[in-house]
Order: structure tokens, then sequence, then C-alpha cells
């Protein structure tokens, strides 16, 4: 951190009054660029690269009390050869029990293993479960952790409660990534977001991600704009460089593209690359394949050409 940022947490009130000092959200103004960057058109070789990168930054995820081990190692082959030449994904997300499963599956092939943790989706429990939810999913293999906040905590006002819960978690992934959901569909207003950003920021995050998938809204791009300024702007205040992970809601190949736009005009083509950008998903890999598809051939594939995750 630099000097102006050094004693920030160093107590309750100085944390407040530095989330609360951040510069306010223009709610209409932030809407409008949004809307406006997405009527950008990228077309025939420039689409068709956009296509690959979104494909490599994908998090294929399946978060679901159904959730197998063949459904887990049938995804996994998926996300090492989506389709034809396609490139492979970035990463496979699944709920802890299950990250021994994908590790075993994906050995030896470059994409990442992820967890939720700290009792996903809520994140209502505590610390002591939380630490070790992620610690089982560490030692299980997980490459990367990705941690929910107490939204009810933050809500409150009890910022210094939510850092060190970060800080708890940050610390017990070791060597593993932390990615930390701010659940946005239920921040209510967009200087949440951006304070819930610099929060998660400030206490060791490696990624800020908007959401758990299970809440409406998710990813808009209003939220997923607000988030690039805040890495852009921490970026620019401490040299550390955060990623982005817009989750829940991004099923086409127009939304990946969206969300691409909004990368690059707003945090700049340095987090256009798996390392520092991530798509969560579930569905929208079969899209970006059907319209990979047909660019190359001019016809789309049928509905049951690629597997259902």
């Amino acid at each position: 951190m630099t000097t102006s940022l050094a004693d920030v947490a160093s107590s309750d009130s100085a944390l407040r009054a530095f989330l609360h000092g951040l510069p306010g959200v223009d709610r209409v103004g932030a809407d409008q660029r949004a809307a406006m960057l997405g009527t950008r058109s990228i077309k025939t070789t420039a689409k068709a690269q956009a296509i690959d990168l979104a494909i490599s930054m994908v998090d294929l995820t399946t978060l679901e009390g159904a959730d197998t081990d063949g459904k887990v190692r049938a995804m996994c082959a998926k996300a090492v050869r989506p389709g034809g030449d396609a490139p492979s994904v970035a990463a496979v997300c699944v709920y802890p029990d299950l990250v021994a499963v994908a590790v075993e599956a994906l050995k030896g092939t470059g994409v990442k293993v992820a967890s939720v943790a700290t009792a996903f989706p809520s994140g209502r429990t505590s610390l002591e479960v939380k630490v070790s939810d992620t610690a089982l999913a560490v030692a299980a293999g997980a490459d990367e952790i990705d941690m929910v906040i107490d939204r009810g905590a933050f809500l409150s006002g009890h910022y210094m409660k939510v850092y060190e819960q970060i800080v708890a978690v940050k610390e017990a992934c070791g060597a593993a990534h932390l990615k930390v959901i701010l659940e946005t569909g239920e921040l209510a207003t967009y200087d949440n977001v951006r304070r819930a950003s610099w929060l998660a920021m400030l206490a060791g995050a490696d990624f800020i991600k908007t959401s758990t998938g299970k809440v409406a809204p998710a990813a808009t791009p209003p939220v997923t704009l607000i988030m690039l300024e805040a890495v852009r702007d921490f970026r620019d205040a401490t040299g550390r460089q955060i990623g982005v992970k817009p989750a829940g809601g991004i099923r086409t190949t127009k939304d990946a593209i969206k969300n691409l736009v909004l990368v690059n005009e707003t945090a700049g083509d340095d987090w256009l690359t798996p390392e520092w950008f991530r798509l969560g998903a579930s569905s929208l890999l079969n899209d970006l394949l059907m319209q990979r598809q047909k660019l190359a051939t001019g016809r789309y594939a049928g509905p049951d050409y690629f597997t259902l995750d």
C-alpha cells in the first residue's frame, strides 16, 4: 500500500471514513455509459478473436445440490476440450466436497480448480467455519477460492468485521488465489458496490466478483463497470492489480463481448487476459461455441451438438 492507504484499516472509524469518503457513483451516468458501450459492434476476425478470448476466460461452473462426481468429471472434460480447436476454459468451479474429483480430472491440463467456500451463498456462519471451509478446499487441491462476504454485516456498517473475515480467509488460502464475492444484487446502491470493492481489495482479495449467481440481479453491465473502475483506481493508488469476475446472468456471446468491451474501455487491455478477468457461467460456453462454429462454417449447430452442463 502507499502511505495514504497504510492506515485505512487501523480502526473501524478509519475504515468507515475512508469508504464513505470515496467519490459517489453517478447512477445515471454509470447506466448510460454501460448502455453506450454495450452498443459497440464487433465483426468478422475481431469477433472470432473475442469469442476465443471469452472462452479462455470462462469459469465453467456447477453449484447445485444435485451435483455428482460424474457430472463434475464430464464438465472437466468439456473444460479442457470445449469443442473443435477452441481453447480450454480458465477454471472449473465446484463445491468444496467435489474439489478432489475436479483436481484429479484436470491434472496436467492447465485448467484451474476453483471452489466456493465460506458458507456459500449466504456467507452466514462463524469465522471459524469459514476458515475451516476454505482450508479444506485448499487441502483438497483448489487453486482458487471464491469467498462470499457477509452482506448483513456490510449493510449494517460493520466494515471491520467484513475486512477481518476476508483477511483471515486470505491467510487460509495459502498459495491459492482469493476471489471475493460481493453479491451486488443485495448491496442496494452503486455507492455500496464501490465501497465493497475497495473493502475487499484492501483486505487482500486477488479478484473481486459480482455475484453468487443465486441472487438477481447479478452481473449487470453498470455494476461490472463500477468494479472495473475500482480495480483501475486501486492499481493507480497502490501499484497492485486485482482481477474482476462478473458472474450470474451471462448467457450469450453478446453478453460476453459486452463485458470484454467494458474491460477494454474502462480498465484497459492489461485486464484482457484470463489472469485478470473471468466470466462465471454455466450456460455461456455453449453459446460461445455455437457462435464460433457459425463464424467458421456459416451454419449454426443444432441444439444437441454440444453437451449440456
